[in-house]
């Protein structure tokens, strides 16, 4: 990889953290195309990398919500058990996939997170309620974590809306939790990637430290930007990669003729 290549890597790494910690997900689901597209990185490679990342990042970041009491630990658990399930079963599903297929999920994935992102986020300001709907938090865990072991995305676009709608959650905390479901289904499903031995450590250990710092400086000005607008111009930015992902995929594995 070009000196340039690595530069566009680690700045995009900065991306990736933020919206972490600003949004409780989102920026995981371009840690994979980053580490591919950019960074020429082989697929399976990449996903095992993007868990590495992901994991890393929302477990250090978690302490930011954490220390200003933004995280619900039962919940989050009881979710993240579930998600560590699904990423097992993701992770080992996976193996039986062409890269090439994994990509266009990925793809599919991404826009999928745009179009929820682009939703307006309900509102939940009022107390926690005494009994979450924890049928279908597990249930949702396990679908979430499903995808995190299968492509690589933390899938925090699905877990926010569902920790207030399922768990009666705040959104601040939502945000807050999300992060630790991220942090345990990641991980879990980065002990059943079939590339781990090939995660180019030299290129994701300096874009975990970059997305590490990103997330912290997230936690920071949670509350301080029109989240509106901020999930907007993110999406965008989702849909125009998972775009640039699509046709990249035809191009190599469509005929010329």
């Amino acid at each position: 990889m070009t000196p340039t290549a690595t530069i566009a890597v680690l700045a995009l790494a900065l991306l990736v953290g933020i919206s972490l910690g600003l949004l409780g997900g989102g920026g995981s689901i371009l840690a994979v195309p980053i580490l591919t597209a950019v960074g020429g990185v082989e697929p399976r490679a990449a996903i095992a990398s993007s868990l590495l990342i992901v994991g890393t990042t929302s477990a250090l970041g978690l302490l930011q919500h954490a220390r200003a009491g933004r995280v619900r630990w039962r919940v989050g658990v009881v979710f993240g058990a579930a998600g560590v399930v699904g990423a097992l079963v993701g992770g080992l599903l996976g193996r039986t996939l062409h890269p090439g297929v994994l990509m266009v999920l990925l793809a599919g994935t991404m826009i999928a997170a745009a179009v929820a992102m682009l939703r307006r986020r309900p509102r939940h300001d009022r107390a926690e309620p005494a009994r979450p709907r924890i049928a279908l938090v597990l249930v949702l865990g396990t679908v979430v974590g499903s995808l995190a072991g299968l492509v690589g995305a933390g899938g925090g676009f699905l877990i926010v809306p569902a920790l207030i709608l399922l768990a009666g959650l705040p959104a601040s905390a939502a945000i807050g939790t999300s992060l630790l479901v991220i942090a345990m289904q990641s991980l879990a499903g980065l002990a059943a990637q079939p590339a781990l031995p090939d995660i180019p450590w030299a290129l994701v250990l300096p874009f975990t430290a970059i997305a590490v710092a990103g997330s912290f400086l997230g936690s920071a000005l949670t509350g301080r930007i029109p989240e509106r607008a901020l999930r907007t111009g993110f999406a965008v930015l989702v849909l125009s990669v998972a775009v640039a992902l699509l046709v990249q995929q035809l191009a190599l594995h469509l005929p010329l003729t």
